[in-house]
């Protein structure tokens, strides 16, 4: 059985991202690293803030799109049944940076960050 993740990211601010992949600590790290050009890299959302396992991909996605056409107060609901304090569900995941470590990284290396495009490395990716 193969594992898939519905996940959800947040900002500072409280912007919210949900999207789905095989691989959520590699996925998180793509977001807090912004190696993908797109919303969550615009809008800074680098917090994983709620996640949940599933064993199929076609439910996995089933709830993916159940999750997005909720309300944002519906949504908000559900990461504080999992998350009230709003953490970082993957600080001190081996492989995950944290924002502030990300960024003081680029700064060292002179990278920019969001210049790295899309790749099909993960077709089970999907995203808004």
């Amino acid at each position: 059985m193969k594992d898939y993740y519905v996940y959800t990211m947040a900002s500072r601010s409280r912007t919210l991202y949900t999207g789905v992949t095989n691989n959520l600590e590699r996925r998180v790290a793509q977001h807090k690293l912004k190696l993908v050009s797109g919303f969550t890299a615009r809008y800074r959302v680098d917090r994983l803030v709620y996640f949940e396992h599933n064993g199929d991909i076609r439910a996995a996605i089933q709830r993916e799109k159940q999750i997005k056409g909720w309300t944002r107060e519906k949504k908000l609901a559900l990461i504080k049944s999992m998350n009230p304090g709003w953490c970082d569900l993957s600080d001190g995941w081996l492989g995950v940076v944290s924002a502030n470590s990300a960024s003081r990284a680029e700064r060292a290396s002179g990278s920019t960050p969001g210049r790295r495009e899309k790749t099909n490395a993960d077709s089970s990716l999907r995203s808004e």
